[in-house]
């Protein structure tokens, strides 16, 4: 028999002309902070740009660690500048990191025009599935492959248009993160189970009790 619970079931799949909301869970940022980038000190005196802030979940977190966060969206959410990332004038290396959980469909495209953008590094959130397709591989992996690689030990629900601390997913995901000036291969890693040493009270203050 077909498994249809909600878990299982639920797919990040929007059409190309949907703004692709789903907030990340201000947790799952800072298990990136915590876990995967090595010097939490340094980004105090850098800058960031969170380029699919939607309503701020995630660059609320970023404010907690670098010295300077910008954020926009193509979409207007009251929050941070309307502005296409993938069109919008950037000039090279305009700030030192760029980190999101951007649009799955636009995912590739984002990541190439973080690499002109960000002096220091890029950091995306994805399924754990964007690292398949031969496509991917061609534009990206081959050429650029991440320095890390940072699966979440725990799933990471997300519902589209709106935090829920009672969601739950049967989706995995990753932290990819280009670290430039570092040579190697791609280091694997987990982020170790975090949620509950990383939440706060007030991540969840806007949602109805």
């Amino acid at each position: 028999m077909q498994n249809t619970s909600h878990a299982v079931m639920a797919q990040r799949t929007e059409p190309n002309d949907s703004p692709d909301d789903f907030p990340t869970p201000p947790w799952a940022t800072r298990g990136l902070l915590e876990h995967v980038l090595d010097d939490k000190r340094a980004l105090a005196v850098m800058s960031c740009l969170e380029p699919a802030c939607g309503a701020g979940h995630m660059a609320k977190v970023l404010t907690e660690y670098f010295g300077q966060v910008h954020c926009s969206d193509a979409y207007q959410y009251g929050y941070g500048h309307e502005r296409d990332f993938l069109t919008y004038p950037y000039e090279a290396h305009a700030v030192d990191w760029v980190i999101t959980n951007p649009p799955f469909r636009l995912a590739e495209e984002f990541v190439l025009r973080a690499f002109h953008v960000a002096r220091h590094g890029v950091a995306i959130l994805a399924r754990t599935v964007f690292l398949e397709s031969v496509g991917r591989y061609a534009g990206i992996f081959r050429e650029n492959p991440p320095t890390k690689f940072a699966q979440f030990t725990e799933r990471v629900p997300m519902v589209k248009g709106r935090l829920d601390r009672k969601a739950t997913t049967a989706t995995g995901y990753a932290w990819l993160v280009w670290e430039k000036g570092v040579a190697g291969p791609p280091r694997l890693m987990w982020v170790p189970p975090c949620r509950k040493q990383l939440e706060r009270k007030n991540d969840y203050a806007s949602l109805a009790s």
